[in-house]
């Protein structure tokens, strides 16, 4: 066991200096020769040409090391040797002998006396070449086995035959592998049964979950090419069930050279299993929105609009600014702008969008011309239970800036809605579909009159994966405390996102969209959120934790929507966006009814506010809510 640990400490130490490897290829050059000497001339007469060997040791040695310095064989790290080192070696000492050779030859007409003889030189290039190749084979097969004989390492199986060698090349030459690999999975029937480095090749089918057990495989490494077939099939479940981790590779098809990328693995979190193909955008119509213009954000701090900013950033816009009230995030804003985009200029405020006259001396002052509205509150109990704030800083909010931006002939405004504005049954989402009603109703305004030449776009999406307060950080968290995982009921569904991808939907409804369209994303299929907790449960590793069903909250619904009853959809250039047809309303009339309820919210009088916002919105009939009384029977 001290033994053990003795040569694990050696292997795993830092690298050996370069000028280290050099002075051992030379010693290896030295004694090769003084050792084909004596194989090709008794010992005696070896001896006695003491002066040769002398002077051929030295030429055959000043030329290798030439070679070695231009092909750079001393600077790999030895225990991460390759075949492509193997040919460094190998170019490099046929060069160096070769060269050898021919000054033997000509070396009696300059200096009238002998130095090695061809025979001595080719026994000692085999034997140098021998000696260097098993050396670094040997160092390296060591390095392997005590690193991967720790009683931390897993037994590994990688998923794929061809990218899946990459992978596991690339593991063996990690620092601190931690992967011992037992076996491939076939995604080729015709490498079933096959052995590839050393492991068989297994196929995926009824055997696999047998030969895992035999194995006692406990980690499953996927390449980035195989994620897709990860989330449709079921083989992701039957692996959680036999409690073995799912790793995701880095992409190993670019550039794969060792650390940068290696770093790169990371165990599959629970949206890896949930994502769906990914969104296609027109790079170019995009940049021509944006590179060069003046782009502000509000709700910049939070989940969507820190994402818009980074996506906005990659567009070179002129400049960013980026509003919100929550400091603290604010500030951590500023400081990755500072870190990755420093030639950006990017103002960051802190400032309340219900703040009419802050608002307009920033429209003042930085003349937007591209608008980003994603501030807005969200939690459906929370709204439910505070009212006037949701109409105050959701409804008041988006008027004050839609205004505005008429008023200082902003290009496009495109506001952040969800689909809980649709058929809503809650304060939240009914706050959020005034929002669209009175966006949509302005912009036929202006287009009426031509007052302005700004365009209003609305973008509807469901949840988020991962975004603050969103039911994944919540399950994550709950899991870590040990539990219980709380869900509100066993048949409730949801649709999901990830935020990359509502920021890209965004960004392309912004560049292709007319004013007063609403868009809305073809959400792929909706999750059951018990199935969600147990895979969580099951990726986390936790047997102990349990599922507890805590029942519906306010306004919540079972199941959600994207499009009204009443709505119908057309399709767009783009096959995973969709404009809604909606209902429209006439200007002066939304304007007032929306100035009413503003009004009525000051006098926090929640049931007459929610009234008035039935009103507005027929549609709007409360579930698990003391406001269901409200409703026309």
């Amino acid at each position: 066991m001290k033994e053990s640990s003795f040569f694990r400490r050696i292997f795993s130490s830092r690298i050996l200096p370069s000028w280290t490897i050099l002075l051992f290829d030379a010693c290896v050059i030295v004694f090769s020769m003084i050792l084909a000497y004596a194989i090709r001339f008794t010992f005696d007469d070896a001896m006695a040409m003491g002066t040769e060997i002398r002077i051929s040791t030295a030429v055959v040695l000043v030329l290798n090391l030439i070679f070695f310095r231009v092909f750079r064989t001393y600077s790999n790290i030895i225990r991460y040797s390759s075949f492509v080192d193997v040919m460094h070696i190998f170019v490099a000492l046929t060069l160096g002998y070769f060269s050898s050779a021919a000054v033997s030859w000509l070396w009696p007409l300059a200096f009238k006396s002998n130095i090695a003889p061809t025979s001595v030189l080719m026994i000692s290039y085999v034997i140098s070449f021998a000696i260097m190749v098993i050396s670094r084979m040997t160092i390296k097969t060591l390095n392997d086995y005590f690193n991967q004989t720790e009683t931390s390492y897993y037994r590994t199986y990688i998923y794929g035959t061809k990218a899946g060698v990459d992978i596991a090349k690339s593991l063996r030459t990690e620092t601190e592998n931690k992967f011992h690999i037992m076996g491939f999975v076939a995604d080729d029937p015709d490498m079933v049964g096959k052995v590839l480095m050393g492991v068989n090749v297994y196929a995926n089918d009824d055997t696999l979950m047998d030969n895992i057990r035999r194995d006692r495989v406990d980690a499953f490494v996927v390449s980035p090419l195989k994620a897709d077939t990860l989330k449709e099939s079921d083989i992701a479940d039957r692996l959680l069930k036999e409690k073995v981790q799912i790793f995701l590779a880095p992409d190993v098809s670019n550039d794969w050279d060792g650390s940068a990328q290696r770093r790169g693995i990371k165990e599959v979190q629970i949206e890896d299993l949930l994502g769906r193909d990914p969104i296609k955008i027109n790079m170019k119509e995009i940049a021509a929105h944006l590179e060069g213009k003046r782009v502000l954000i509000t709700g910049a701090a939070g989940s969507i609009g820190s994402e818009i900013m980074r996506q906005v950033a990659m567009f070179n816009p002129y400049q960013m600014i980026l509003i919100d009230e929550a400091e603290t995030p604010l500030h951590d804003i500023r400081l990755e702008l500072k870190n990755k985009w420093q030639e950006i200029e990017a103002p960051t405020l802190v400032a309340n969008i219900t703040n009419k006259a802050r608002m307009e001396s920033i429209f003042a002052e930085y003349q937007p011309e591209y608008v980003f509205h994603a501030a807005a509150y969200k939690h459906v109990p929370m709204m439910e239970d505070n009212v006037s704030e949701s109409i105050q800083n959701n409804v008041l909010g988006t008027k004050i800036l839609a205004d505005l931006a008429v008023k200082y002939k902003v290009s496009r405004f495109v506001m952040i809605s969800t689909d809980k504005a649709v058929n809503p049954s809650n304060v939240m989402g009914c706050s959020k579909r005034i929002c669209e009603i009175y966006v949509q109703a302005l912009a036929r305004k202006i287009q009426k009159d031509g007052s302005a030449p700004t365009q209003f776009i609305t973008t509807r999406f469901g949840n988020v994966l991962g975004s603050n307060g969103s039911v994944i950080p919540l399950f994550r968290k709950q899991i870590a405390a040990g539990g219980p995982v709380t869900v509100t009921h066993p048949e409730i569904i949801r649709y999901f996102m990830t935020i990359p991808e509502a920021c890209q939907l965004v960004l392309e409804a912004g560049s292709m969209g007319k004013s007063g369209e609403i868009y809305i994303f073809d959400m792929g299929k909706p999750v059951k959120i018990v199935d969600l907790a147990q895979r969580m449960i099951r990726l986390s590793g936790r047997t102990d934790v349990k599922i507890e069903f805590t029942g519906l909250r306010h306004g919540e619904k079972l199941y959600e929507e994207l499009l009204a009853t009443r709505e119908n959809t057309k399709p767009t250039s783009h096959d995973k966006i969709m404009i809604a047809s909606v209902r429209e309303y006439d200007y002066e009339d939304v304007n007032d009814d929306i100035e009413q309820l503003i009004n009525s919210s000051y006098d926090f009088d929640s049931m007459r506010t929610v009234a008035m916002m039935k009103d507005l919105v027929p549609e709007f009939k409360s579930l698990n809510s003391k406001y269901s009384v409200l409703d026309v029977q």
